[in-house]
């Protein structure tokens, strides 16, 4: 589901995500695999490491180089930590971690992929607060970068401005924000009915959808990001959904996002859609490594 007019993510990654294994992907210079039968029993999936939190368990997956700074990734409202992978293999993430040279973590929410359910109430300041446990377990000190994709940009943003001691940069990705967001409480009870049907009512997607009002609410009362180096790509295509009017504002609410940051980089791109991650793998992953290469 994007968090955009249409509310799309949920739907559309899913199937995104199955039909990329049907086409023909250029080869970038971090050596993307096939999706072919042969292949996936060459490549078995990477394993995970679970980590409790007391009342949950989550599921996590990192590299370990033992590199200087962790890149943590975030994913948007309705998606598992597999919404950053382009060909949809969970090996991808080593593919990823060569191209950045350094270690790399992904995780599930809760109520996703193989992590448990919470049936506390799913807000941005709770999925901020497992992203902090998350990050403690595997930092060891370390800094760290966070890319954030849609709704994943509300929880890096909340993170970084409780935590701006353990962030070293930002890559914000198509990310939602409370400028351009707006949600009547009938559309989010017709969301939530909708994903409580398909996928069960402790699911992540529907637990996080009902709070999506008071999230967009609560980032409009939280400061400033803290000056780090700040990377955001924005989506300008336009569709049926979304003219160019629409894209303006989108790509507004992120320019917000540089007041008080010194070093703010904001990239638009016309090929890509919602999940630019997917469209166009190489612009976000050499983005990251740009950012990576700025620190000392």
């Amino acid at each position: 589901m994007t968090l955009r007019k249409k509310h799309r993510e949920s739907k559309l990654h899913k199937a995104i995500i199955r039909l990329l294994c049907l086409l023909t992907f250029i080869i970038y210079t971090f050596s993307f695999v096939s999706c072919s039968d042969d292949d996936k029993k060459d490549s078995p999936e990477y394993p995970g490491t679970v980590i409790d939190l007391g009342t949950h368990k989550l599921m996590t997956y990192i590299v370990s180089k033992k590199s200087k700074y962790l890149v943590v990734f975030e994913s948007g409202h309705g998606n598992d930590h597999t919404s950053w992978y382009s060909t949809g293999k969970s090996s991808e993430i080593l593919s990823i971690s060569n191209f950045l040279d350094s270690d790399v973590l992904l995780y599930d929410r809760a109520g996703y992929g193989k992590s448990e359910s919470n049936t506390e109430p799913r807000n941005i300041n709770k999925l901020r607060s497992e992203l902090e446990k998350v990050i403690d377990k595997f930092a060891n000190d370390r800094k760290v970068i966070l890319v954030g994709h849609s709704l994943g940009g509300l929880i890096i943003r909340d993170f970084a401005i409780k935590n701006p001691k353990k962030v070293a940069g930002l890559v914000f990705v198509d990310a939602s924000h409370e400028k351009y967001n707006h949600f009547s409480q009938s559309q989010i009870d017709s969301f939530y009915n909708t994903y409580k049907a398909a996928y069960g009512e402790n699911s992540g997607i529907a637990l996080e959808t009902l709070q999506l009002i008071e999230d967009f609410k609560y980032m409009e009362g939280l400061p400033n990001l803290p000056d780090v180096p700040v990377i955001a790509i924005t989506s300008m295509k336009i569709d049926a959904e979304h003219d160019s009017a629409d894209r303006q504002l989108w790509y507004d609410s992120k320019e917000s996002l540089k007041t008080g940051v010194k070093d703010f980089t904001h990239i638009k791109t016309i090929k890509s859609g919602h999940f630019i991650q997917l469209d166009e793998p190489k612009l976000v992953l050499s983005n990251i490594r740009l950012l990576l290469s700025k620190l000392p």
